[in-house]
């Protein structure tokens, strides 16, 4: 589906038209220039390559160099495609935040925010209690058994432990635009989507 890739600035508030408070993210989105346009011919399928935010040359290998090079545009931090384009753009054009309405809604993707190596109890909401009798006295925030007996005499895999945390993909569904600001550059999103201040998001329509 047709989107734009964008930057998460930060969270606010706005008031509804009845008084209601509602929170929102505010997103710097494109504008994003096309690099390239995928066809059935030569690759198989159809899609709009987009570019966004300037990134220096001694930064960029030089086969993307020459990737930007071709569509007469700079080199870029972020790329990404995306299919059925309601109306496909010319090599080279810019796709803008008009893009998008208010009052439609939208996906979001981003990378979620790490949290490093985290318990049971924060990773996996874990209760953390466990019995406080029989002997037990600090093992409060520990999983508890992992395995059966004998029989299989491993812990299954999937088993919710301690581990990683975040710094991973995440999509937010069906989000409403509040307003765009066309002259900045800017969509107003109600609620909340993934990732720290500055970090990069693929709005879809």
């Amino acid at each position: 589906m047709s989107g734009i890739i964008g930057k998460k600035i930060g969270m606010t508030s706005v008031f509804g038209a009845e008084g209601k408070y509602i929170p929102c993210t505010v997103i710097l989105a494109g504008p994003c220039v096309v690099t390239q346009l995928r066809t059935k011919e030569n690759d198989g399928y159809e899609a709009v390559q987009l570019a966004f935010e300037d990134k220096k040359d001694k930064h960029t290998p030089n086969a993307m160099k020459g990737h930007f090079k071709k569509t007469n545009t700079t080199p870029k931090r972020k790329v990404v495609e995306f299919r059925e384009f309601p109306e496909q753009p010319a090599l080279g054009s810019e796709v803008k935040v008009d893009l998008f309405v208010e009052g439609e809604y939208v996906n979001v993707v981003g990378t979620s925010k790490g949290k490093g190596f985290q318990g049971v109890v924060r990773r996996h909401h874990f209760s953390g209690v466990g019995g406080q009798t029989h002997g037990q006295h600090n093992r409060l925030r520990a999983p508890g058994s992992l395995g059966a007996s004998s029989d299989p005499s491993r812990v299954l895999k999937g088993m919710r432990a301690a581990g990683h945390m975040g710094a991973s993909r995440i999509k937010i569904q069906n989000l409403e635009v509040l307003k765009v600001v066309p002259e900045q550059n800017l969509l107003i999103i109600k609620g909340s989507v993934p990732g720290h201040n500055g970090s990069f998001v693929i709005v879809e329509k």
